[in-house]
């Protein structure tokens, strides 16, 4: 008969068991809050807590600013103002597959582009041929106050600018826009 009741008592004795600890934590959890409530706000000293923030540098702000774009104007003579990254001037000579660019009085210029949608604004005068790549591109020129648009083929040569103008004028390519 004993062996009953000892059998009977242990259920009992883990549910008062998990009450006890189950009150406890409970208890605990309110100690804390009660306690660590006004000193969190005070930082603990009875004054105003100042925010990490002010202390820690301020936040980069990312401009879209072509990244040595000095360097490149100075070496090169190719003015590369903004873009989002996907678009970028490389040698030509480094791989394949880039977009290029002819213009009259520099030799080609190419660009790398990456990822599933680019764009960069930049000022390269006289381009009159541009070589696409797998990318859809479209390209914006001006030529005086006027702006053209000219969509590039596709891993083929497209006229644009002076090849491309009735009246063979100098066009300035201003912005390459692709998506894959």
């Amino acid at each position: 008969m004993q062996a009953r009741t000892a059998h009977a008592a242990k259920p009992q004795r883990k549910r008062f068991i998990a009450r006890t600890l189950g009150s406890a934590a409970a208890a605990g959890a309110l100690a804390w809050l009660a306690l660590a409530g006004p000193a969190a706000e005070t930082g603990g000293k009875g004054e105003a807590a100042t925010p990490v923030a002010d202390e820690a540098p301020g936040y980069a702000v990312e401009d879209f600013a072509y990244p040595q774009a000095d360097k490149i104007l100075a070496e090169k003579n190719i003015v590369l103002k903004r873009g989002d990254g996907h678009i970028t001037y490389v040698d030509c000579a480094s791989g394949t597959g880039f977009l290029e660019v002819w213009a009259r009085a520099k030799d080609k210029i190419c660009f790398k582009v990456v990822g599933n949608s680019g764009w960069l604004t930049l000022e390269i005068p006289a381009v009159y041929t541009i070589k696409g790549n797998d990318y859809t591109t479209e390209v914006d020129m001006t030529v005086g106050t006027e702006t053209k648009s000219f969509d590039i083929a596709k891993n083929s040569w497209t006229s644009v600018g002076e090849s491309a103008d009735e009246q063979g004028r100098e066009h300035m390519l201003v912005e390459i826009r692709s998506t894959k």
